[in-house]
Order: structure tokens, then sequence, then C-alpha cells
């Protein structure tokens, strides 16, 4: 026990936080092992089970092997119940099943809550998840509830549409890319009440918990004097300036391509869609492989910048892009400072925003070459989407992941993980404590460009 207690105060939480999401992830290979998972007559590998589950945990959607023609019924319940793990967020799920059991929230508790929502206040994490696990189940169960009635015009039976409508409004709204169509969304290419619905939970998924929170309060007026946080005003305002332009590129680029000889609106909801998709949720309603390669580098780098902070998805998060951007357009104009809805963002998130994208950078440059490597079937324009959905989280892919080599597959495992956990944690995760410097050299200026 002295042994014990001695190691754990050893471990920083940001490496509790990574270990606990070590721990979901063999918690759900094992569920997705359990003897009836899988169709009868269907095997699977240990190393595609594993694959499975981190996809399932990190919400990422991309599966080396056909979801609808490998699980059962009761296979499919499985990966649901990860997704809702995976989205909601490991500690929150802890946390939540505390509260449920009467059990008191430490100290150290509140803390990895705090590491795992990007919150920087111990202060309210607790109301924070049960606000986010309040918010997630109602809009999945309207979701559901929407897609389950619509769907009954495609499925003979209630049964199968509701399920259908379930499983599609969990997988929106998880941004989890799972699918039991074998097809994704592309049999409802020209539906667009179900692409409307879909967006919107992709939307409300993917652009933050504590917008929705806040969003939730203006509009029941409990607060009075109630202002946005500008947390909330940089994702919202950097989430539809990437959409609007995301789906203006890719109109344009396939206006050209695969778009060509299409109805205006019906290219118009292809673009928007995909455009909303890519943020991190990969499900398509059309086939991506048909794509230009134009468009599938752009797609990359909407994948690559992902979801929000405090959100179900992953990338390098859209408020790192929008404060490296906004550092570059004051740097431009000769100001030290940064500037935006008259507040002033601190330092210290401009050097963890250039810090992620450098080594996010790194990390897909690196997994390219392995992959280039290892995965001589695919072209490079392949290899670097499928990288690059792994990293945000999205789960599109141009056909290659079911051929991935053992190699492959690890490379892609460990994307989809960092994904998830967030560079900032997991780097944090590999240095241990902090420890600040108590002393100071003289400063010298360097030469630069």
């Amino acid at each position: 026990m002295p042994f014990r207690r001695k190691t754990t105060r050893k471990i920083t939480p940001f490496q509790a936080l990574v270990s606990y999401y070590f721990i979901a992830i063999a918690t759900s290979f094992l569920l997705l092992r359990i003897p009836g998972v899988h169709m009868e007559g269907v095997e699977v590998s240990y190393l595609d089970s594993l694959f499975t589950a981190v996809s399932a945990v990190s919400v990422t959607g991309l599966s080396t092997v056909n979801v609808s023609q490998t699980y059962s019924g009761f296979g499919l319940g499985m990966i649901l119940l990860v997704l809702q793990f995976g989205a909601i967020g490991i500690m929150s799920i802890g946390t939540f099943l505390w509260l449920l059991v009467g059990k008191k929230i430490g100290m150290r508790e509140r803390q990895l809550i705090m590491i795992d929502h990007n919150q920087y206040n111990l202060s309210g994490v607790v109301q924070l998840i049960q606000e986010i696990v309040k918010i997630l189940f109602i809009i999945e169960i309207i979701g559901a509830f929407i897609l389950s009635i619509h769907f009954k015009r495609y499925f003979e039976t209630w049964e199968d549409a509701i399920i259908n409508g379930v499983f599609a409004s969990i997988s929106a709204t998880t941004n989890g890319g799972f699918d039991i169509t074998g097809m994704s969304l592309q049999p409802f290419h020209l539906d667009y009440f179900v692409q409307i619905v879909t967006m919107v939970l992709i939307v409300l998924g993917a652009i933050g918990f504590p917008v929705l929170i806040e969003v939730k309060t203006f509009l029941l007026k409990k607060d009075r004097a109630f202002r946005f946080s500008l947390f909330t005003k940089i994702t919202t305002a950097t989430y539809g300036i990437l959409f609007v332009v995301g789906a203006i590129v890719i109109l344009i680029i396939e206006s050209f391509h695969s778009f060509r000889g299409m109805k205006w609106h019906e290219a118009l909801f292809s673009a928007m869609y995909h455009s909303v998709s890519t943020r991190s949720a990969g499900l398509t309603t059309y086939d991506v492989r048909t794509f230009s390669e134009a468009t599938d580098i752009f797609m990359s780098f909407l994948m690559f910048i992902g979801a929000s902070p405090s959100s179900v998805g992953g990338g390098i998060r859209t408020t790192t892009f929008a404060i490296a951007i906004l550092f570059l357009i004051s740097y431009a104009r000769g100001r030290d400072v940064i500037q935006i809805f008259k507040r002033e963002i601190h330092l210290i998130d401009v050097f963890r925003s250039f810090v992620v994208i450098i080594l996010a950078l790194f990390m897909v440059m690196v997994a390219t070459m392995i992959l280039l490597i290892t995965e001589q079937h695919a072209t490079t324009i392949q290899i670097v989407f499928e990288i690059t959905s792994a990293f945000g989280t999205c789960g599109m892919s141009l056909g290659i992941t079911e051929n991935l080599s053992p190699i492959g597959k690890i490379i892609i495992i460990i994307l989809m993980f960092v994904g998830r956990v967030g560079l900032i944690s997991f780097l944090y995760s590999l240095g241990g404590k902090s420890n600040k410097v108590k002393y100071n050299y003289p400063k010298e200026r360097v030469i630069i460009g």
C-alpha cells in the first residue's frame, strides 16, 4: 500500500487521464470480443478488434471491417455503447456514475475532468458534466425520434426504421462516423431532410459543449446579465467561417469534376454536407473516392483542423487554428497582442496553439512517411487523407482502411488515440510533472527569416 500510494502520487493528472483512456480502450476491446458480438461464421482478428475499439472510443469511425456485415445486433449495441463513452469523455462518464451512486467528487477527479474537457478552472466542473450528459442525451433522443419516423418510408417495419434512426442519430451526434447501411448515408443523397437533420446533429456534437451550455443559458434567460465567453465567440465564428469556405471551395472544385451535370441544389447540398462532415463526423452522402485530388487535399486540411475543444471531435481544434490565424494577422499589422471581440488573448494560449500545430504537422509527416513505405498499394493522396482523417477523428476514407498492413493499422490507431485525447494532454503525459524555471539568463535577439 505505501508503495502504491507513492507511485500514484508521481502520476500527473495528464498521465492519469491518458491511462484512463487506455483502460477504456482495453474494456472496449474485450466488449468487442464477447461471444455473439460478431455475426455467425465471421472471424475478426485481435488487431482488427483493437482497431474498432480505438475507433469507437475516439469516435472516429474508421474500420478495417465492414461493420454492417461483421457485427450482429448485439455487437452494434456494444459499438453504440462505446461511442457514448468516447463522445462524452471517460472522466465525464465516470463522474456521472459516481454522482448516481452518491460518491463525493474529490479534487483529483475534478482535475481530470478539467483536463479532459480543456477547462482552466476547477469550479463548476461537476455541474459541467451533468449539463454535458443531459444535453447530449436530449439531442440524441430528439434526433433518433425524427430520423426514425422519417426512415419508415425506407424500411418495411418500424423496428428497422427505429434501429437505423437511433444508430444514425448517435453516430452523427457523437461524430462517430459508423454506419449500418454499408454505404454511410449515400442512400440518402437526394433526401435533403435527412441531410439537414444529420448536419444539425453533427454541428451540435462538434461545436463544443461549453458553447451549447452557454446558448442554453442565454435562451432560458437564467441570467439577465449573461455574456457569451470569448471561447464561444471565437469557436462559433471559426466554425461558421470554415463551414462556408469549405462548402464554397468544394462546390467550385467539384463543379468541374464529380458535380458536373448535377442539378444546382444537389451539388450545393453535397458541398455543404461534406464541409460539415469533415469537421469530425465522417458520414458521407457521396462517394468521396470520386472527388478530385484538389478536393481530397482540401478536405484533408479541414479534417486536420477538426472540431472544437471540449467536443466529441479531434484534430488540432478550431480555436487553435483561429488563434494562429489571428496571430499572423496581428503580426502583419505590426501589433504585439491579439485583440478580438474587445478582449486580448493570453500569450500562453498563442504558444500552446503553435505547439499543437507544429507537433501535429510533425506527427502527420512521420505517419505519412511510414505508410508510404508500408502501404505501397495506396497513393500519397489516399495516405494523407487517411492519416488526417484518423488524427481529426473524422472517419472518412478513400478506400484503403480495410487493406492496411499491420504496421499501417497500428499507426492509424495511434493517430486516432492522440486525436481524441488531445495533443496537449498527450504531450504533458510524456513529460511528467511541470518544472517552473527559477532563474533567467540574459536575453539576446536572434535573426529570424
